[in-house]
């Protein structure tokens, strides 16, 4: 969805194992968010051995082994079904993936102003070929994970970006795709969305 023009990005290999992780499971999110989950993304959290960012992460270890199980679990027609009924829908989806609508309560508000601004300032663009707009979940994990992998250089704007962006919003996002009508893969998605926002936000607090 978005890429770089400014950043330098530290190759993948060269990252800490758990800034690897999380910019892993940004971009995860950010997959399971934008569209309806592909065979290789179920086939990919089946897999995955989540490797841990932090001490004292149960919770998203209980998550993750909930989600690896909702993917053995669904089948695809379903899970398409799903993904419409949540966050398209004939007007509109049960829920609404932007911080605008979370933090104002409409759409195109301040926020993707702010949004916009702030990519800008960090070098990072909106691909053309994407019609949703920079403050949609998908967009702003996207944007987190192109952050972390340029390593801990770059920590600053990774806490300002999360506390600006992603924390005055995402976390009450997460919640209510937990008990959202339609959701039944997407409630452990949520869970591990919630548990996971939980885990940056003490993360980035850490001195340096």
């Amino acid at each position: 969805m978005l890429g770089k023009s400014q950043l330098n990005s530290t190759h993948a290999t060269d990252l800490p194992p758990e800034c690897l992780a999380r910019a892993n499971i940004y971009r995860l999110l950010a997959r399971l968010l934008i569209a309806t989950p592909a065979a290789d993304t179920l086939k990919t959290i089946r897999a995955l051995d989540l490797v841990q960012p932090v001490e004292d992460n149960n919770d998203l270890y209980i998550a993750w082994e909930a989600l690896q199980a909702a993917a053995r679990g669904v089948l695809l027609s379903d899970l398409d079904d799903e993904y419409h009924e949540l966050f398209i829908g004939i007007s509109r989806g049960e829920l609404m993936p932007y911080a605008s609508w979370y933090l104002t309560g409409f759409l195109m508000e301040k926020p993707l102003a702010e949004v916009r601004a702030d990519l800008k300032i960090l070098g990072i663009e909106q691909l053309q070929s994407v019609a949703e707009p920079e403050d949609h979940v998908a967009a702003l994990c996207e944007a987190m994970a192109l952050l972390v992998e340029d390593g801990d250089t770059y920590l600053p704007q990774q806490q300002s970006f999360f506390n600006k962006h992603i924390q005055s919003w995402m976390g009450q996002f997460f919640v209510d795709m937990q008990t959202a009508h339609a959701a039944r893969f997407y409630c452990a998605v949520g869970r591990w969305g919630e548990q996971f926002l939980a885990i940056e936000k003490k993360y980035l607090a850490m001195p340096a």
